[in-house]
């Protein structure tokens, strides 16, 4: 049987939204798809422009109703590569340099990037395209320069899925980064501690993830593949640079903090809640060490366009596997940034050594 409406595509908008076209060719009783306007679908009596005659939303023309449904924009075309190469000619004119690293400044770990020398500072609400970050502990600025001789570039803030960013939005930076010309990704976040063994304070080293939000279907790399970014299928099993991870344990023992530093697994959940007794028991039973809500998605972008990363976490609370009636087992932000504040330090000096090391060579 012929179905009764014919669906063609019109366009698209960064605005995370497209347009198809959908004629109706015979009567059906009813359509799914989003309000065009407030005015235009609210009434009791269905369509409605105010007239009664509901042309806000369609318009009958010979027999037949044309009406536009806004469905969501693949991920991948909410920045095709045209916008990002544009971005990041406007980062590079502007700062006179390419970036060898890019640094991503976890929550209440800004202060990376304030120790980048003869820094150009970018706002991000003054970067063409570019999304806002509406987290506390997450300035809004991009910072290039150098650090340790080398050329840098470092977000303080990112963009998280639970602010209402599709995750291809979250992760685009990072292709601004590469189109920049960045070579290494340095990936920090605060996290939640789930291995007994992990203290306040500690360092976690990323060797690997669980990607639970990619368990529910959702990827930054949805949509068509553009293989000036990379190939359509990309391979994680080696996503977390093993000399850069045999480098930071090395230097981990000169600076004194081996006792707190570990090699783990990380896990990215949605938020903005924090997680329940039972879905961290759950994680750890999958072997995660630490949980957060942002840098998987990041990772699998810079893999996918063929950068090596390095990422770490920083344990700003222990999680409560166990069930318990006291407040003081509740995460919270504040407890995150304060954390994150005493342990800034120790932070910025193992991103710098880890930078020189780099720039040593082989």
């Amino acid at each position: 049987m012929a179905l009764p409406f014919r669906i063609g595509f019109k366009n698209y908008n960064k605005q995370n939204y497209m347009t198809l076209s959908l004629t109706i060719t015979r009567p059906i009783w009813f359509l799914y798809g989003k309000m065009c306007s407030r005015d235009c679908c609210s009434g009791k009596g269905g369509p409605s422009n105010g007239k009664g005659t509901g042309t806000a939303c369609a318009e009958k023309k010979n027999g037949k109703t044309d009406v536009d449904i806004i469905v969501p924009t693949p991920q991948s075309l909410l920045y095709p590569y045209e916008v990002i190469q544009e971005i990041a000619d406007f980062i590079v004119k502007g700062s006179g340099i390419r970036p060898k690293i890019g640094i991503i400044c976890g929550s209440g770990l800004g202060s990376l990037a304030d120790i980048i020398q003869d820094a150009k500072v970018f706002e991000y609400e003054k970067i063409p395209n570019f999304p806002v970050s509406t987290v506390e502990g997450h300035a809004g600025k991009l910072v290039v320069g150098t650090l340790e001789g080398a050329n840098v570039m470092a977000m303080q803030g990112r963009f998280h899925f639970y602010e209402g960013y599709p995750l291809a939005k979250c992760s685009m930076p990072v292709r601004v980064m590469k189109l920049c010309g960045v070579e290494y990704l340095f990936a920090t976040n605060a996290a939640g501690g789930i291995n007994p063994k992990y203290n306040v304070g500690d360092i976690m080293i990323m060797h690997d993830h669980v990607n639970m939000l990619g368990f529910a279907g959702n990827s930054p790399l949805q949509g068509p593949n553009d293989p000036r970014f990379g190939p359509r299928f990309p391979a994680l099993v080696n996503s977390y640079n093993r000399d850069l991870i045999n480098k930071t344990i090395e230097i981990a023992k000169t600076m004194g903090i081996e006792s707190s530093m570990h090699v783990g697994v990380y896990s990215c959940l949605g938020g903005p809640t924090y997680e329940t007794i039972a879905e961290l028991k759950a994680l750890r039973m999958m072997g995660v060490d630490a949980v957060g809500m942002s840098t998987v998605h990041e990772v699998i972008t810079a893999r996918h366009c063929d950068m090596k990363v390095f990422a770490f976490s920083l344990i700003t609370n222990k999680c409560s596997i166990e069930y318990s009636d006291k407040k003081d087992d509740e995460a919270n932000h504040d407890e995150v940034m304060a954390v994150a504040k005493n342990r800034q330090k120790a932070c910025c000096e193992l991103v710098s050594r880890l930078i020189a090391e780099i720039q040593k060579g082989p």
